[in-house]
């Protein structure tokens, strides 16, 4: 759980500052459970530059409450949780000072965002909160009043944790509050989960992911792996001292996201490698009277696939749809085994390129579209899907044929703005299991919105 925070003071003299409004928002990694905004009578002057550029001056604080009337509920809404914000130290330090004016040692972990947003998003032109936000495409209102710039902070470590792909901020918050690990009962980790698609994360007592999966029910996933026999189930059951969740929203974003960090994280209980996911391909070749062949064959690392199949019975259903579809041979297919026509000619359902009849030209341009189809090669798109919200989309980047990763969005500037795009999407690596992942699920899905992208 985070308390993620901002203070707005006096200004003046180290450790002499006041609190002139404070603004807590309680996060547990997915929603805002519970705030806490209100102004403060610092009972000291307000220097001038401070008034300037918070709106904030010593006539509205007349009435407000003092932080001795204040500090319980402070207390209380950041109990057992990091604080989070952005220079962390210095409202930490500003919260620390009140407290210790009361007589009250006030003691929390904290993470700051602006350490995090340095290491996770490296290379902006600036890491102040107004910049940064501007530049992520996150939406700010209220600039320099605690709310504003608290709900701000919210959206951009939510950013954050998604960016996070070897999980450090969750696996350490979980290190962090060892309470939740003692003697856990399986049937209250199952009553916490959602039944929402998203990533999991079964972690042991000292915080570490020990398997890593992803569903479209996460609550009936982890009751499967929580009542299952198997060994592997019983050996999870002993040593799991809390699971965690990425809610996706997207299938194929979670597809992804399974598959890249399990390689990052290399959990104990899962397999090392997944490379068994998929077992044929298909491949293209040009014969000797200048048609272009298709051929499924067993996947060959040395080989460029057009595209990849779980099995070769998916395999062969596809090239039978793509063969009505696109008007293809069976011959030139692979499909139908023949020194002359294929059966479709003979029933008047081909050209007749199996017999040299129709020209290599026009035959080529329906199998140039198939491929064109159900390959990302040399292209330049955004991948859009389902978000974590109503109003949020998912967005999968690729980059003249690569997969440069995955992020989500709110405003459609975010993904028509090039620069924009690239800051907020989460890099990944593009290796065959990605490659398979987006295209089969391209396939399964033809209603998803793909968007060819104008280059810089």
């Amino acid at each position: 759980m985070y308390a993620i925070l901002d203070i707005e003071t006096t200004g003046g003299k180290f450790n002499e500052e006041g609190i002139t409004e404070i603004a807590i928002y309680k996060y547990d990694g997915h929603e805002v459970v519970d705030q806490f905004i209100s102004l403060v009578n610092p009972e000291r002057d307000i220097q001038p530059f401070v008034v300037n550029l918070t709106g904030i001056n010593s006539n509205m604080l007349r009435n407000a409450p003092k932080f001795y009337e204040v500090a319980k509920r402070i207390i209380e809404i950041t109990e057992d949780c990091i604080l989070v914000a952005h220079n962390a130290d210095f409202d930490y330090r500003i919260l620390c000072t009140e407290f210790r004016r009361l007589g009250y040692d006030y003691e929390r972990p904290s993470l700051c965002t602006v350490e995090l947003s340095k290491n996770l998003i490296p290379d902006q032109a600036s890491y102040s909160l107004g910049k940064l936000v501007r530049a992520l495409g996150i939406p700010v209102s209220d600039r320099h009043r605690a709310s504003g710039d608290a709900l701000a902070t919210v959206k951009l470590f939510k950013m954050l944790i998604d960016k996070d792909s070897t999980k450090s901020i969750i696996q350490e918050s979980i290190r962090l509050n060892p309470k939740k690990q003692l003697e856990p009962k399986l049937i209250d980790i199952i009553a916490s989960l959602p039944s929402i698609t998203g990533v999991y994360y079964i972690h042991n007592a000292q915080g570490d992911i020990i398997y890593i999966g992803k569903s479209k029910n996460i609550k009936k996933r982890i009751n499967q792996h929580f009542t299952n026999n198997n060994h592997k189930s019983k050996r999870i059951q002993h040593q799991v001292a809390a699971v965690t969740y990425e809610a996706t929203g997207s299938e194929l974003v979670a597809l992804l996201k399974e598959s890249e960090e399990i390689k990052q994280n290399k959990p104990k209980y899962n397999r090392a490698l997944r490379r068994t996911v998929f077992t044929h391909a298909l491949y293209s070749f040009k014969d000797n009277n200048g048609y272009i062949n298709l051929k499924i064959d067993i996947v060959d690392g040395r080989k460029n696939p057009i595209t990849t199949f779980s099995n070769r019975e998916s395999a062969k259903s596809f090239i039978e749809k793509a063969i009505t579809d696109y008007s293809l041979c069976q011959k030139l297919t692979g499909i139908y085994k023949t020194k002359n026509s294929c059966f479709n000619y003979d029933i008047k359902m081909c050209e007749g390129a199996c017999i040299l009849k129709e020209a290599p030209e026009d035959y080529n341009k329906r199998v140039e579209a198939l491929i064109h189809k159900n390959s990302y090669k040399n292209k330049n798109m955004v991948i859009v899907d389902v978000g974590r919200a109503v109003d949020e989309r998912s967005a999968i980047l690729i980059e003249n044929g690569v997969f440069k990763g995955l992020g989500f969005f709110n405003l459609n500037y975010q993904i028509s703005n090039i620069e924009v795009l690239e800051t907020i999407i989460t890099p990944m690596e593009n290796n065959r299991d990605t490659q398979h992942i987006i295209q089969s699920f391209l396939r399964r899905n033809k209603r998803l919105k793909t968007i060819e992208l104008n280059h810089k």
